[in-house]
């Protein structure tokens, strides 16, 4: 209680140095910035013949989940700044986030207890190198120090990241907080991203950025144990790398870009197939981990303008499937497509309302495992009878106050949850978000 008292005074006082403006505080040297978002959901029950230790619960459920976070930063010299962020959270997913493999809150984390938890969620140090005498004008934002950057720029960046701030970056479907709730919504859901329980690691971004392309490479920590905290510093045996390529383009005269990402996860992962070799009626993959494993995969990410109101995005991603999942989701194979409008039409311009269709599959290797009646971190219903699983996601986002507070009515229809037909549903999913950012 006496962290959590200590994160609260801090983000009351952030609160209060932001709305008096001091001048003493140069807008380009400086950057405060909070924010606190609560979401609750719903869940129908459904009825099924069989549930398992990981299955998804059957019964009606209601959760809340709540996390805040204070976001500061510091321009040190030119094209240095450093930025630190404390967050809290607490609460729960439904069904402890078990049972399906593109969860229905990107705001709740697979971690035993509800209670609320002070932690260090940044910390990290980026310095740029002007290529060009050609500047843009880059606004005051949670970790972004107002100011002019070069329009070309070599980046490094090095300390505790999310590497979700770096990669698959896309504007209609990547912040559970503001956008989309599903997980397979806020990212390529086969990208194994390298990620501790609540999303972030340490490691090492290089970024080369002009205004058509940009290129980046990053090497950083995997947790110790798959769905870890702890990560393992020894990166000559486990490391994630990553590597994007991002082209801005114009169709039509609107912004559009594209995205090509790929990753290459080395830990002591355990083998789909050879857990059943080792047991045939009861896989265990943690009996079969060993250094050495690897595993890599390949996303497709895309967004386009449509007109001054409208954006459509794309997504799609596989990874080989023969070793576990060790970090984010247990897909092997996903699809994602959706529209994103402002509510300009009805002369509420920053009111959002989005809808998605996702859907996910499995590797054969990870499919035999889990129809074995083997367990994943987030999967496992005792047996399998193997279907993709879909998801629908609609939202509308109000503006409260301007810029400030928002609320959003969320609903998601869920098909095969954790790619089970004998499960199959469909499940139903309402959502309210409150959002505040200061």
């Amino acid at each position: 209680m006496k962290k959590i008292y200590w994160f609260l005074t801090l983000f009351i006082c952030a609160y209060s140095f932001a709305q008096e403006k001091t001048d003493t505080i140069t807008a380009n040297r400086f950057s405060f910035h909070a924010q606190a978002t609560v979401v609750n959901q719903n869940k129908s029950g459904f009825t099924a013949p069989y549930s398992g230790t990981n299955s998804l619960l059957i019964e009606h459920e209601s959760q809340t989940s709540i996390t805040s976070t204070l976001y500061l930063g510091a321009g040190l010299w030119k094209g240095a700044s450093v930025f630190v962020n404390g967050e809290i959270s607490g609460g729960a997913g439904l069904s402890q986030v078990l049972g399906m493999a593109d969860a229905t809150n990107g705001e709740t984390f697979r971690v035993g207890s509800t209670t609320p938890k002070v932690y260090l969620a940044r910390a990290y140090f980026t310095q740029l190198f002007k290529l060009s005498e050609a500047t843009v004008f880059q606004e005051d934002g949670s970790n972004q120090v107002q100011g002019r950057i070069p329009a070309k720029y070599f980046a490094f960046t090095v300390g505790k990241i999310s590497l979700a701030d770096y990669f698959d970056d896309n504007s209609y479907a990547k912040d559970p907080r503001t956008q989309f709730l599903n997980w397979g919504l806020m990212a390529n859901g086969a990208w194994d991203y390298a990620a501790n329980t609540r999303g972030y690691t340490s490691g090492v971004v290089l970024e080369y950025v002009t205004p058509k392309n940009e290129f980046r490479y990053n090497i950083s920590l995997l947790p110790l144990m798959a769905n870890g905290n702890d990560m393992n510093w020894n990166v000559s045996k486990q490391q994630a790398q990553n590597v994007e390529y991002t082209r801005h383009f114009k169709w039509m005269k609107r912004p559009g870009a594209i995205r090509v990402l790929g990753y290459l996860n080395s830990a002591s992962m355990g083998n789909y197939r050879e857990s059943i070799a080792l047991n045939p009626t009861s896989p265990d993959i943690i009996s079969d981990r060993q250094y050495g494993r690897k595993k890599y995969g390949f996303g497709l990410n895309a967004e386009q303008k449509l007109n001054s109101y409208l954006g459509a995005f794309a997504r799609a991603s596989w990874n080989d499937g023969a070793n576990e999942t060790w970090a984010f989701t247990e897909i092997d194979r996903s699809f994602s497509i959706g529209l994103s409008a402002t509510g300009e039409q009805w002369k509420r311009s920053n009111d959002r309302v989005g809808l998605a269709y996702l859907t996910s599959g499995l590797s054969n290797q990870h499919k035999e495992y889990l129809e074995a009646g083997g367990y994943g971190f987030m999967l496992g219903d005792g047996k399998l009878n193997y279907a993709w699983e879909q998801v629908t996601e609609l939202y509308y986002s109000a503006e409260l106050t301007k810029k400030q507070l928002y609320v959003t009515g969320g609903y998601q229809m869920i098909v095969n949850p954790g790619y089970n037909a004998d499960r199959k549903g469909p499940v139903h999913v309402f959502s309210i978000r409150v959002h505040l950012e200061i």
